[in-house]
């Protein structure tokens, strides 16, 4: 039987926080960076829809989870609940500064029509490889000084928030998974897992490619120059996409957990952050 190893310790505590209500940001938000700028909002135009996806699949194996895994999938429903909650009041201040985010939205209900009737326990391993990627993608935020130092203090706070919570909450679905799969040997755990990662990332990276160029095509950055800069911003400076190989990587790794690398010291940092604290409250 599969156990947790998650720390025996952790709290994972929802932050119900509000941002930017009331008020605009600028068009490109980011620094002025229009492809920074295009890849974030493509990430927050998913959310919503993204993150009610991971609650479904996460909930559907609740009812004989043990007391410590339960009370984290309520905790985890919360967290992902206010995200998607923030999230859409940040896609419309996107709309408002000028972008256009309908078929972005409409191509992810599309995928997830797709996921009418199969099994939910690949809904739970897809869910389980998208978590990996916004851990690591926060881990990547608030352990790098420069990663948001350019962008509008106020979405500043918001991805910073919700970074937080990413990590905090990032063994959930494995430990959910690796609770569903009790009863599968190693191997087939190990197969299916694998899998379902390496199509979920191919379908992720390709429909935010996609996404980018929707966007920058709003900017009138269009043909080889949007791709080159898309390119550069992923796999050069800063690299969203290169930096993330190794933590990847590690999902493939025998023994892999995503509390193998403990970085609660992140959070710790980033809660006594002034940006956080000015946020509005619930």
């Amino acid at each position: 039987m599969a156990t947790t190893k998650s720390p025996a310790d952790l709290t994972i505590t929802p932050r119900d926080r509000r941002f930017g209500r009331g008020t605009a940001h600028a068009r490109w938000w980011m620094g002025g960076d229009p492809v920074a700028t295009a890849f974030y909002n493509a990430l927050s135009a998913t959310f919503p829809l993204g993150e009610a996806y991971f609650v479904e699949s996460v909930k559907a194996f609740r009812d004989d989870a043990p007391p410590k895994l339960a009370a984290e999938i309520r905790a985890f429903v919360a967290q992902e609940v206010a995200h998607s909650r923030e999230h859409l009041a940040f896609n419309r201040r996107a709309v408002e500064s000028g972008y256009d985010l309908s078929r972005i939205e409409a191509g992810v209900a599309q995928s997830l029509a797709l996921t009418k009737g199969r099994p939910p326990i690949l809904d739970l391993a897809v869910t389980m490889a998208l978590e990996h990627y916004t851990a690591i993608m926060a881990q990547r935020m608030l352990s790098d000084p420069h990663a948001f130092a350019a962008a509008d203090p106020e979405q500043q706070a918001l991805w910073r928030w919700h970074a937080i919570e990413e990590i905090e909450h990032k063994g959930v679905a494995y430990d959910t998974w690796l609770h569903a799969t009790r009863d599968w040997s190693r191997g087939k755990r190990w197969r299916v897992k694998a899998l379902l990662m390496l199509l979920t990332s191919r379908n992720f990276w390709k429909n935010r490619y996609a996404n980018m160029l929707d966007l920058l095509a709003q900017d009138g950055i269009t043909g080889a120059r949007a791709h080159a800069r898309i390119l550069w911003f992923l796999f050069g400076n800063p690299g969203a996409l290169r930096t993330l190989f190794f933590p990847w990587l590690a999902f493939f790794l025998p023994g892999f957990h995503p509390w193998n690398h403990d970085d609660r010291d992140l959070i710790a940092r980033a809660d006594l952050d002034p940006l956080l604290p000015g946020a509005q409250a619930a």
